[in-house]
Formats: structure tokens, sequence, C-alpha cells
């Protein structure tokens, strides 16, 4: 078992071997998926064969790593199990522009310890990039050390985030967080990749990510290697319930103090039903200058 920090180091890269082997799957799948072998789980939510079969490498290829371990995984190809070691395992994050041949796909592999995000993997398929973190040994992609960005400013800084695919119980809070961005920053993305979105973050290619209705496959990896990476991680009230709590930011630190009084503002400000929403935002962000 992990005994470590040499030891975390061995199993973060041993991991990574596992995920590329995952991701050549999936790469040499591409284009070949046929339309009876998608399924709709729910509404916008699709699954094929390739996702099923990559989490059998997976669950399959860590379980060898580390005897013992459980797991908790997307597809339920295995039975979710708590224990001292937990992988949490996303096989085929963007399965919908995979299945539509869109560029933005990637494995995502966490390791828990006691219910402390130990490791992360984030494989993105198309571009064979491989970002990785160990807890407390720094964040890399494809052996090179990478940082968040130094932005300092909110208005020069361009921003990730996505659409919930089921949960539209805030989509009218989410909207004008998207409004407050679109008109004070240097932009919006949205790839439909949490995943990809976050390495993005720690990567300094995005300055700040948030989205909602996400479940902890989709975040667990990504948070860690943005917070090896110097940047911040949390819920959208400041506190530490992401994994779980289905919504999440992250940044590099220097926004963060703006970005976080925006959104908590926009999800849990007062009523603002009559008054201009921007000006209640811009207030909220001016506080902090």
């Amino acid at each position: 078992m992990i005994a470590d920090m040499e030891n975390l180091e061995y199993y973060c890269l041993e991991t990574c071997k596992i995920v590329a082997q995952a991701a050549d799957f999936i790469r040499g799948k591409l284009g070949k998926i046929q339309k009876g072998e998608i399924e709709e789980k729910s509404l916008n939510s699709l699954v094929s064969y390739v996702d099923r079969m990559a989490e059998k490498h997976l669950v399959d290829g860590l379980g060898r790593l580390l005897p013992g371990s459980v797991f908790l995984t997307e597809e339920e190809t295995i039975v979710t199990q708590n224990g001292t070691y937990q992988w949490i395992i996303d096989p085929l994050d963007g399965t919908t522009n995979f299945l539509h041949q869109l560029p933005g796909f990637a494995v995502s592999v966490a390791l828990q310890y006691r219910q402390q995000t130990v490791l992360g993997v984030v494989y993105e398929v198309t571009r064979k990039e491989c970002f990785y973190a160990w807890r407390e040994g720094g964040a890399f992609l494809n052996g090179e050390k990478i940082q968040v960005s130094p932005k300092t400013g909110l208005n020069k800084a361009l921003i990730a985030t996505g659409f919930p695919d089921q949960d539209c119980g805030k989509i009218k809070k989410y909207l004008e967080a998207y409004q407050y961005f679109l008109q004070n920053t240097m932009g919006l993305r949205r790839f439909g990749v949490a995943s990809v979105d976050m390495v993005y973050t720690a990567c300094g290619r995005f300055d700040a990510y948030f989205q909602y209705g996400l479940h902890p496959w989709d975040v667990a990896a990504g948070a860690l290697i943005v917070q090896e990476a110097g940047g911040v991680v949390s819920d959208f009230q400041g506190g530490e319930n992401y994994l779980f709590g289905k919504e999440i930011l992250a940044s590099n630190r220097f926004v963060t103090p703006e970005f976080l009084a925006i959104i908590k503002a926009v999800f849990y400000g007062k009523n603002t039903k009559n008054k201009n929403a921007l000006e209640v935002y811009n207030k909220s962000a001016s506080e902090l200058q």
C-alpha cells in the first residue's frame, strides 16, 4: 500500500500508464460507433460500449496496481464500495463529443485515501495530453510542470464553464452569472468536458472555471491537479463541498476573491428581483478592490 510521498509518485505515474492505454483504446474507436451501439442513459446523457470497455480496463489495471482498493465509477461496471483506498473513475468524460467526432474528451481517474484525494490523472485523448498530480508533488503535463495563470483581474480573464445536462433547477441563476461574465471578462468557453476545463485552468489556458450539476468522477482528478498547480478549488460558497455538492469553482488565486464574490452573489446572494442584477454583482466585486 501507499506508505509515503515517494510511493505516491510511483502510483501516480503507473496510473498514467494505465490511463494512457484506455485512451489509446478510445482513440481507436473514434468514428467507428454505430447508431445502434449508442444508449441514452437519460436526457443528454449518452453511453456506448466504448465507455464500458474503457472502464473495465481501468478497473482491472488499477485493481492490480493497488490490491484491495475499491471503486466509484460512472458506468457502474463494478459495485461501488467504500474503503481506505477508493478510485474515482470517469472512463470517457465528453462522450457526446466523442460520439459526434468533436475534439475534446478525456479519461479521468483519481485516488482517494481515507476520503482525501491523493492523486489525479486526466488524459485528453485527441491531443494526447496527460495531466497528472499527486498530493504535495506538484502538477504536470506530459512530464513538464504546470502552474495556473498569473492573471490578476477578472476583466482580463478567460472563463470556462459548462451547461448542466439534467439539473435545470438553478438555470436562471446560472444564466445571470453567464451574462455577467460575458460582459465583464475576456470571454467564456464551453467545451462540454469538465475534467478538461479544470486541467486547462491548471495549466493557465483558462483563468477560472465554474459549473454545477456535476458528479465526483467529473471533478475529483481535475480538482487535485488545479490545487497542485497553485490554484484554488471550492464550492460556490467558498467551502470544500465540491466533490459531492454538485457545484465547483476553480481559478488561480489572484482572481479567486472577485470570482467567488460574483458566484456567491448570483447563487446565494439576497433576492435581486427589484434591482439591476449587474449592479448588484458589480458592487460585490468592487468591494474587493
